[in-house]
């Protein structure tokens, strides 16, 4: 049961986007793809398993690498796998202007490029991009925090965002930014605060603080997973619960199981579907590798899950593991 969930989410999923590319599988010569990641959270992981797992079912050798948010590690990546000649790189670049130059001497070289999660500046540096626009990622989550502003904040709320701009700037202006014109839809809203918190131990000591300082927050924003777990156990250490509110964006276990919990705390995140991402960007490889066409951008579809619909949230989680 638990496999055909899994398999109806994905295949739910891959039917909002049309895939042009044949994908070939290789007896013998089998071609060798570099999986490179920015960070090691859950979405990181399920997207590299989904390029393996679509990759080695085809008969390829895939090498994975986290670069852990170093640009320099990204760069010495890149060129390593340059000088060993691999025949593709599958990437999430960690900026999308600073990780031009490296994957371009790749693309120079005649190594194929797909980028995932993002994509490039210069989107003729890549074969094939796969991503969720960002912008629409907030939005989603801030159409939720808007029902929820009216609904039980009587239109009003004091908003705290937990960003990650000093990482990935332009994601990172995209998500607030459609979050902010969302929520403030019908209703007045008040940004009291917006900081950089990405990671989960960061975030509770960002929101701790924040909470302590602005006690008239009553909604906290954060952009990504690892602020949104920050943010949910900061509201529980500092017992406010049932009075702060979390929203957030990206899609695991542990939000999930948060939107779950009893303590009302996270009421909304919006998730994408990094497996799905994965597995097309590998896709697309091993169709450029053979000289295939493949579509040079590809919107791969998000997914709000919220407190309200419990049994989408029990789906999710079942088909994630």
């Amino acid at each position: 049961m638990r496999n055909l969930k899994r398999r109806n989410f994905l295949k739910a999923t891959a039917l909002a986007v049309s895939t042009t590319f044949a994908v070939p599988v290789f007896a013998q010569d089998a071609p060798v793809i570099a999986s490179v990641v920015f960070q090691g959270d859950q979405f990181m992981q399920f997207l590299q398993q989904g390029v393996r797992e679509t990759a080695e079912a085809a008969g390829a050798e895939v090498l994975e690498t986290n670069i852990d948010g170093d640009q320099a590690r990204e760069i010495e990546a890149i060129d390593t796998y340059i000088a060993r000649g691999v025949d593709a790189i599958v990437i999430a670049p960690l900026s999308a202007d600073n990780s031009a130059a490296a994957l371009k001497r790749a693309r120079d070289a005649g190594i194929v490029v797909v980028a995932l999660n993002g994509g490039l500046s210069d989107a003729s540096i890549p074969n094939a991009t796969f991503s969720t626009a960002n912008r629409d990622l907030g939005a989603s989550t801030g159409e939720a925090a808007a029902e929820f502003v009216a609904a039980n904040l009587d239109g009003s709320a004091n908003v705290a965002i937990l960003a990650f701009s000093s990482l990935l700037p332009e994601q990172s202006g995209d998500r607030t930014g459609g979050f902010k014109d969302a929520v403030a839809e019908g209703n007045d809203v008040t940004i009291v605060t917006e900081q950089d918190a990405w990671q989960p131990e960061d975030a509770v000591t960002v929101a701790t603080d924040i909470l302590t300082a602005n006690p008239e927050v009553n909604v906290i924003y954060a952009a990504n997973e690892g602020g949104t777990v920050g943010a949910m156990q900061a509201v529980r250490n500092a017992g406010k619960a049932g009075e702060v509110v979390v929203f957030g964006i990206d899609g695991s276990e542990q939000l999930a199981r948060g939107l779950l919990a009893g303590d009302n705390i996270l009421q909304a995140t919006t998730a994408q579907a990094p497996i799905q991402m994965g597995s097309m960007g590998a896709q697309a490889a091993l169709s450029a590798i053979e000289g295939g066409a493949v579509p040079s951008e590809t919107t791969v579809p998000a997914l709000l899950l919220s407190r309200n619909n419990p049994d989408a949230v029990t789906e999710f989680v079942e088909s994630i593991q």
